[in-house]
């Protein structure tokens, strides 16, 4: 590597780490609010208000009830419960009184977090297949889900399902397992048990922004010797090793089936672990691979559009075109934390001594992004076959909506406009998840519309 190279990792991990600090604190900084908050209220009205809130976790199933609609993390992401009262869909969950937010590993593969996710609604001992653990080297079983979020969960009461970047990826999986009726214990499962799927800023095709971070663009599974994610690895490993409970349920990784922990691996496994001979890393089973170009491919191979499903996806991109280059198209639009990255993915070139990644790839088709993903990528998906879709510039296109096709729509922001932080997006936040809201609850069904929350049957 040379010095350009190393100053640019340098910048970026410090980036990232700022970021990831600001995130903490705004959550410890909430808790906080909110503790003192509590202290000074009656005693009577906290208790009131924390029974009104666990009846609300409670998802109460009854005839006529629309069916949930449940939101779905990316990468790095976590869901409620975590991070204190912080909230990755920015309070977009408030919108609609049936909204569940899964925590999901954060940076688990795209396979287990579909196991978790279905044993999350469903309850039960998460088993993420005697196979897969056995290929993989973990634990066949993970956390024990009490009761299930959506315990009457099949075709007949259906579920929306929204994901944002790899979190779609997750929903497609797991509606693939649910038509190859993976789970054991679960022969009656069906695709038809997913009514349908959004994607926002969806990672359906891969990314080039992996290679920048230090996948291998030869293969897609394997990481360069120094690069940004080779920090990550090490972070991790020593955050799950020392496994520290409080900081754990305030923020995991979700590599706990992995058992990596000092108690359980000592100093010699820590040794393994950094060396790469054992855990997620060595073998390959986290989220990363799967988020390449190959790794993508290769998932898609076996996941199909379903001709009952609904689906809808919104792609970002902040880029444009400027004498016959694509570069940033704002300063101020562009989250601090990825305008270098725009400029860099829409500079992104295959190196010339490695393989295409597929057959009649194009630089230049991958050169639109919003900062972590593609836009090419977040359409539909294209590879390595493409599923039928169709393109929208206005939602009234698209009315009614037929099953078994992409509508996609292409709209300016990045890839974290729509997250964390709400005030950022400012009104085009309202308009985005109202209108994702109003297709699940109008406009996406099989038989008749659904009663909406408040509403009664005319």
């Amino acid at each position: 590597m040379g010095i350009l190279s190393l100053a640019e990792l340098f910048v970026s991990a410090a980036v990232h780490l700022l970021f990831g600090f600001y995130v903490f604190s705004t959550a410890v900084a909430s808790d906080l609010s909110q503790a003192v908050t509590d202290r000074f209220k009656p005693n009577a009205f906290n208790l009131v208000a924390k029974e009104e809130e666990e009846s609300k976790e409670k998802v109460a199933v009854f005839e006529g009830s629309p069916p949930p609609i449940v939101l779905v993390h990316g990468i790095f992401g976590f869901g409620k419960g975590r991070l204190g009262g912080l909230s990755y869909f920015a309070g977009a969950e408030k919108k609609d009184e049936r909204v569940l937010v899964p925590d999901l590993g954060s940076l688990t593969s795209i396979h287990d977090r579909a196991c978790d996710l279905f044993y999350y609604l469903k309850g039960g001992q998460v088993d993420y297949g005697e196979e897969h653990s056995r290929i993989y080297g973990h634990s066949q079983f993970g956390k024990t889900y009490g009761q299930g979020h959506y315990q009457e969960w099949d075709e007949h009461h259906p579920i929306h399902f929204v994901g944002h970047s790899a979190g779609v990826q997750v929903v497609r999986v797991l509606q693939q397992m649910l038509a190859d009726k993976a789970f054991s214990g679960y022969e009656n499962t069906s695709e038809d048990w997913v009514l349908s799927i959004t994607s926002l800023s969806g990672a359906l095709n891969g990314t080039t922004r992996t290679y920048y971070d230090g996948m291998q663009p030869e293969d897609g599974r394997s990481m360069k010797s120094i690069s940004l994610l080779q920090l990550c690895r090490i972070g991790v490993i020593f955050y799950d090793w020392l496994n520290i409970s409080w900081l754990k349920n305030y923020y995991n990784f979700g590599f706990d089936h992995f058992e990596m922990g000092w108690r359980k691996t000592g100093v010699a496994g820590l040794i393994d672990l950094l060396l790469g001979n054992t855990g997620p890393f060595a073998s390959g089973d986290w989220i990363l691979p799967d988020l390449t170009i190959q790794g993508s491919i290769k998932l898609n191979s076996s996941l199909l559009t379903f001709p009952n499903t609904f689906y809808f996806s919104y792609a970002t991109k902040r880029t444009r075109k400027f004498m016959g280059l694509t570069l940033p198209s704002s300063v101020l639009g562009i989250h601090p934390m990825l305008f270098i990255r725009v400029l860099q993915m829409s500079q992104w070139r295959c190196p010339s001594n490695v393989p295409p990644p597929y057959k009649g790839y194009r630089d230049e088709d991958w050169e639109d992004n919003d900062g972590a993903l593609n836009t090419i990528s977040m359409t539909h998906p294209r590879l390595p076959v493409e599923h039928p879709s169709h393109f929208v510039m206005d939602d009234s296109e698209c009315q009614p909506l037929q099953p078994g096709i992409w509508y996609y729509k292409i709209i300016e922001a990045d890839h974290i406009l729509f997250i964390v932080n709400r005030e950022r997006a400012g009104v085009q936040f309202d308009l985005l998840y109202d209108g994702i809201f109003q297709r699940c609850r109008k406009h996406a069904f099989r038989t008749s519309p659904p009663i909406l929350p408040n509403e009664s049957c005319q």
